[in-house]
C-alpha cells in the first residue's frame, strides 16, 4: 500500500457534576485547569457542558491508542482536580438541553441565531475520525463507496438510549436529534470532486453557508484537511471501542482505495436504501437486521459484521490493526454502550446509576490519582 492512511480522532465528552450526576456548564474550568498539558488538544463545543478532545495526526492505530489514552488520562485527572467528572456516551441520560448554556463564541452564537432551538437542543456527543486520503478526487470516490458501510460501523457505536430522562426505544437517539440540522445524514453520490465543489460553491454563493464546515454529513471529504471524516458514530465509553471503530474505518478506506487501484469498483446503492439500514442501526444497534441489497433480504447484524471483516481482511495486517479491528467481536459479546446502559437501568431503575456506570467505563483501564467516587 503506497499511501499512508493516517488517523486523527476527535472525542466529545460530557462534563458531569459529582453530586447530581447531571451535566454542568464548566468547560472553561477544565480548559483552564488542563492548560499546561492539554492546551492544543482541548476545544470548546457549542454547549458549555461538552468538551472536545482531539489527537494529532497519528501514523497508525497504536500511535492513536497511545495518544488517546494519554489525553484521556490528563482530561480525567483535570476534571477530578476541578471536582468534576467526564464521561463518554452519545447523550446524557436525563439532562435537559434547556438547562445547558451555549458557549459564547461567535461561531456558536451565529449557529443559534440561524437555527434557534434546533441548535440549542443539539446536546449530543459524537466521535469523529479522520483518515488520510491521497487526494480529494480519490476522497470523493471513497466517500461514494463508504456510504454503504456507514450503518454497519454505526451499529457498533450505538450509545445513546436515553434522552431527557426517558428510554427512547432507540439504541442511538443521538442521530434522531441531529437529523433536525440541515445538511446531515448520509451524503449523496457525487460523480466527481468538481460536482461536489460546485454543490458547495452554490451554497456559499447563495449565502446558505459561509464555508463547507457547515456540511454536517455522516461522512465528508474534509473541506480543509486531506482527510475523509467519519461523523456518524456516537461517542463510545471505553477507549477500546473508539480504537476499534477507528481501525475499522481506516481499514475500509484502505481497502476501497486498493480496489480502485486495481480498477475494481463496488456497487453503489441509492441513499434512500442506505437510509433504511441507518434507521435500523439507530433503532436496534447490533441487534438489528440490516438489508443485504445484493441478496434483497434482511440479515442479522453479526453475519454482516463477519462479511465486513472478511472484506477488509487483506489490508488489516499491512495497517497493523488486526487486533484492534477484531475487538468488534468483543463489542458483540458485551453489547454496545447502549446495551450496557440499558442493562444497568434494568437492574437499578436509576438513571444516576447509569451515569455512574458511564463514568466508570470512560475511566476503564486509565489510572488516575484517586479512586473514582
Amino acid at each position: 500500500m503506497h499511501h499512508q492512511f493516517t488517523i486523527g480522532i476527535e472525542e466529545e465528552y460530557q462534563i458531569i457534576d459529582v453530586e447530581s450526576r447531571d451535566l454542568i456548564s464548566h468547560v472553561s474550568k477544565i480548559i483552564e485547569g488542563g492548560k499546561a498539558v492539554l492546551s492544543e488538544n482541548l476545544k470548546h463545543e457549542m454547549h458549555e457542558s461538552m468538551i472536545e478532545m482531539e489527537t494529532g495526526i497519528c501514523q497508525n492505530i497504536q500511535e492513536a491508542r497511545a495518544e488517546l489514552t494519554n489525553l484521556r488520562r490528563h482530561l480525567i485527572n483535570t476534571a477530578h482536580e476541578q471536582g468534576l467528572r467526564v464521561s463518554g456516551g452519545g447523550t446524557h441520560p436525563f439532562s435537559h438541553w434547556s438547562d445547558n448554556s451555549i458557549t459564547q463564541g461567535e461561531r456558536y452564537i451565529k449557529i443559534v441565531d440561524d437555527m434557534g432551538d434546533v441548535a440549542r437542543e443539539n446536546l449530543i456527543f459524537g466521535l469523529h475520525v479522520h483518515i488520510g486520503i491521497p487526494n480529494r478526487e480519490e476522497g470523493v470516490r471513497i466517500q461514494n463507496v463508504m456510504r454503504y458501510f456507514l450503518p454497519h460501523v454505526y451499529a457498533l457505536s450505538t450509545n445513546s438510549p436515553f434522552w431527557i430522562g426517558r428510554y427512547t426505544g432507540f439504541k442511538s437517539y443521538r442521530q434522531e436529534i441531529f437529523v433536525k440540522f440541515p445538511r446531515t445524514g448520509i451524503p449523496s453520490y457525487f460523480n466527481s470532486v468538481a460536482e461536489f465543489d460546485s454543490y458547495v460553491d452554490l451554497l456559499v454563493k447563495t449565502g446558505t453557508i459561509d464555508n463547507a464546515k457547515k456540511i454536517w454529513w455522516d461522512l465528508r471529504v474534509h473541506p480543509f484537511y486531506p482527510t475523509i471524516e467519519f461523523r456518524i458514530c456516537d461517542m463510545p465509553l471505553r477507549i477500546d471501542e473508539t480504537v476499534c471503530l477507528a481501525a475499522i474505518m481506516q481499514s475500509l478506506v484502505a481497502k476501497i482505495y486498493k480496489l480502485h487501484q486495481q480498477n475494481l469498483s463496488f456497487r453503489s446503492y441509492r441513499r434512500l436504501l442506505l437510509n433504511e439500514n441507518k434507521w435500523r442501526a439507530s433503532k436496534s444497534g447490533i441487534e438489528a437486521h440490516l438489508i443485504d441489497f445484493g441478496k434483497e433480504e434482511s440479515v442479522p447484524y453479526p453475519v454482516l459484521l463477519k462479511e465486513l471483516l472478511e472484506f477488509i481482511d487483506d489490508v488489516v495486517d499491512d495497517l497493523g490493526c488486526r487486533k484492534e479491528v477484531e475487538y468488534a467481536w468483543k463489542i458483540l459479546e458485551n453489547g454496545t454502550g447502549a446495551d450496557r446502559q440499558l442493562q444497568i437501568f434494568k437492574e437499578t431503575g436509576d438513571l444516576t446509576k447509569v451515569v455512574d456506570y458511564m463514568i466508570s467505563e470512560t475511566e476503564y483501564g486509565i489510572t488516575h490519582g484517586e479512586a473514582a467516587s
